[in-house]
C-alpha cells in the first residue's frame, strides 16, 4: 500500500505549484509597483480594491468547493453533486452582478472611490468570473486530473504576469496613477477568464436539472463554511480598509492622500510574510481532498498528526528564512525606500501566518464530522476580534495595531480550535513537537537579534543563515526516524 504522506507530499507538489509561482510571480509583481507608483498612497488604493476581490470571492463561491468534496464520498450521483453546486455559485453571481452594474455609483461614493465607478464594475467583473470557475477547478481536482488543473492555472498566471508588464512598463503615465490602476484590474480580469474559456464544456454541457433536497443538503452544510471564510478574510484584510476609513478625517483630500500611503506601505510589506501563505495555499489545494480520502484509514489520526509535525516545521523555517534576511529581501522586493518604515511588522505577520496554517490542519476536525458551524463560530468570533482590536487602535498606532491585531486573532483561532476539537473530534497531536519546533524558531529569531552586525553586511548575511540551517538540522535529527519509518 502505498504511503499516504507520500501522495500528499506529491499532490501538494502537482496542485500547488501553479498557485506556488503565480503566487511568486504576482509577488514579483510588487516591486514593479512601488516602483511605478509615486506615491504609496496609490498602491494602497490597489491593495484596498484587492481586499474587497479576496472578500467578495468567498462570499460569492459561498463555501461551495468544500461541499462539493464533502458529498463526492457519500452520494453515488456524482454528477447531481457537481451540478447543484455549479448552478448555485452561477445564480448567487448572476443576481450579485447585476445588482452591482445597477448600483455602482453608489458603492463606489461609499467605498471612497466616487470619482472611479469604473474601478467597482472591473473588480465585480473579477470576482464573478473567479468564482464561477471555482467549482470546475475543484472538479478537476476531485478527478485528479493534475496536468489539466495545472495548466489552465499556469496559463492564467501566464497572461496576468504577461498583461501587467505589457501595460505598466509601455502604456503606464505615472502622472495618472487611476490609469495604472485600471491596467492592474483589467489584466486581472483577462487572466481570469483564460479559466472558463479552457472549461468551457462544464458549463455548456452542465444538465440544468436543479434538486432542491440534495441543494438544501449542500447549502447546509456549505453555510457555515461560507460565514467562517468571510470572517477569515475579514481577519486577513479588513485591516487595509479599517485604515483608510478610520485614518481619513472625512474633510480634507490630504488626510485620505495619508491614510491610503499607510496602506500601501503595510500592504507591501504584508507581502513579505505571504511567502508563508503561499506555502498554506500550495498545501491547501492537496490537503482537503487528501484529508477527506482518508476517512476510512484506520490510521486517520495517526496520519493527521504526521501531517501537522511536517506543516509546523516548514513553516517555521520560512519564517525564519524571511525574517532573518529581511535586509536582503528588501532590497529587491521593495525597492522604493519610503515603504522600508513599515518592515518592522514582517516578522509578527510571519509568525501570525504560523498560527494560521496549524489551524487550516486543525479544522479538519468539524469538516469530517459535519459540524461545520463550529468553524463559523471560531471565524465568527475571530472576526469580531479583529475589528475591535483594528477599530480601538489603529487612530493611535496605525498599521502597527493590525499587524498585532493579525497575531493575536489567529492564535485565538488556533488554541479554540484546539480545545473544540478535542472535545467533539479528538485527534492526538504532538503538542511538545509543536511547541519544540515554535519556540525553538523564535528563539534562534531573538538569538540573530542580540548579534551587532553593519546592515547588509557578509557576517551577518552569514551568521543568520547559519542560524536557519541549525534550525532545519534540528528537524531533520527529530523528523528521520518518523520519516524512515513511513
Amino acid at each position: 500500500m502505498s504511503n499516504p504522506i507520500k501522495k500528499l507530499l506529491g499532490q501538494t507538489a502537482i496542485y500547488g505549484l501553479p498557485s506556488i509561482l503565480g503566487r511568486l510571480l504576482n509577488f514579483l509583481l510588487v516591486p514593479l509597483y512601488l516602483l511605478v507608483f509615486k506615491h504609496p498612497s496609490d498602491y494602497g488604493v490597489v491593495s484596498e480594491l484587492y481586499a474587497w476581490v479576496a472578500f467578495l470571492v468567498v462570499f460569492l463561491s459561498f463555501g461551495m468547493e468544500t461541499a462539493f468534496f464533502r458529498f463526492l464520498q457519500n452520494k453515488e450521483d456524482k454528477n447531481a453533486v457537481f451540478a447543484n453546486s455549479f448552478l448555485t455559485v452561477i445564480g448567487v453571481n448572476v443576481l450579485f452582478f447585476l445588482l452591482l452594474l445597477t448600483f455602482n455609483q453608489n458603492i463606489a461614493d461609499a467605498l471612497l472611490f466616487s470619482d472611479h465607478n469604473e474601478y467597482i464594475i472591473l473588480l465585480g467583473a473579477i470576482v464573478c468570473v473567479d468564482a464561477t470557475s471555482a467549482l470546475p477547478l475543484a472538479k478537476l481536482r476531485a478527478e485528479e486530473k493534475a496536468a489539466k488543473f495545472a495548466t489552465i492555472q499556469s496559463i492564467s498566471i501566464v497572461v496576468n504576469i504577461s498583461l501587467n508588464l505589457i501595460l505598466m512598463l509601455f502604456f503606464f503615465n505615472n502622472d495618472r496613477p487611476e490609469e495604472g490602476v485600471i491596467f492592474i484590474l483589467s489584466a486581472n480580469l483577462f487572466s481570469s477568464l483564460v479559466k472558463p474559456i479552457f472549461l468551457y464544456k462544464d458549463f455548456i454541457n452542465i444538465k440544468y436539472k436543479f434538486n432542491p433536497k440534495l441543494a438544501r443538503e449542500m447549502l447546509l452544510y456549505a453555510l457555515p463554511l461560507m460565514i467562517g471564510g468571510l470572517a477569515g478574510i475579514v481577519n486577513e484584510t479588513i485591516d487595509r480598509i479599517l485604515i483608510v476609513h478610520l485614518l481619513y478625517d472625512g474633510k480634507t483630500a490630504v488626510s485620505l492622500l495619508k491614510a491610503k500611503a499607510e496602506v500601501g506601505i503595510f500592504s507591501a510589506c504584508y507581502k513579505l510574510s505571504m511567502l508563508i501563505t503561499i506555502l498554506i495555499q500550495a498545501y491547501r489545494y492537496a490537503a482537503e481532498p487528501f484529508f477527506f480520502a482518508q476517512l476510512k484509514n484506520e490510521d486517520k489520526n495517526k496520519i493527521y498528526s504526521k501531517v501537522m509535525n511536517y506543516f509546523v516545521a516548514s513553516v517555521c523555517a520560512v519564517f525564519l528564512l524571511v525574517s532573518l534576511n529581511i535586509d536582503l529581501i528588501k532590497i529587491f522586493f521593495i525597492p522604493n525606500e519610503a515603504y522600508w518604515i513599515g518592515l518592522k511588522v514582517v516578522p509578527i505577520l510571519l509568525i501570525a501566518n504560523v498560527f494560521l496554517g496549524v489551524y487550516f490542519n486543525q479544522s479538519i476536525w468539524y469538516k469530517l464530522s459535519n459540524q461545520t458551524k463550529f468553524g463559523a463560530y471560531i471565524a465568527v468570533s475571530g472576526a469580531f476580534l479583529t475589528i475591535a482590536i483594528n477599530w480601538i487602535f489603529i487612530p493611535k498606532y496605525g498599521y502597527m495595531a493590525s499587524a498585532w491585531a493579525t497575531l493575536i486573532v489567529y492564535a485565538f483561532q488556533m488554541i479554540a480550535s484546539y480545545f473544540l476539537g478535542q472535545k467533539y473530534y479528538p485527534i492526538k497531536y504532538n503538542l511538545r513537537k509543536f511547541f519544540l519546533y515554535l519556540f525553538s524558531a523564535i528563539l534562534l529569531f531573538f538569538v540573530s537579534k542580540s548579534f551587532v552586525f553593519d546592515e547588509g553586511s557578509v557576517l551577518k548575511f552569514v551568521v543568520n543563515n547559519s542560524i536557519v540551517l541549525i534550525y532545519l538540522g534540528l528537524i531533520w535529527f527529530i523528523e528521520k526516524p518518523s520519516v524512515s519509518k513511513s
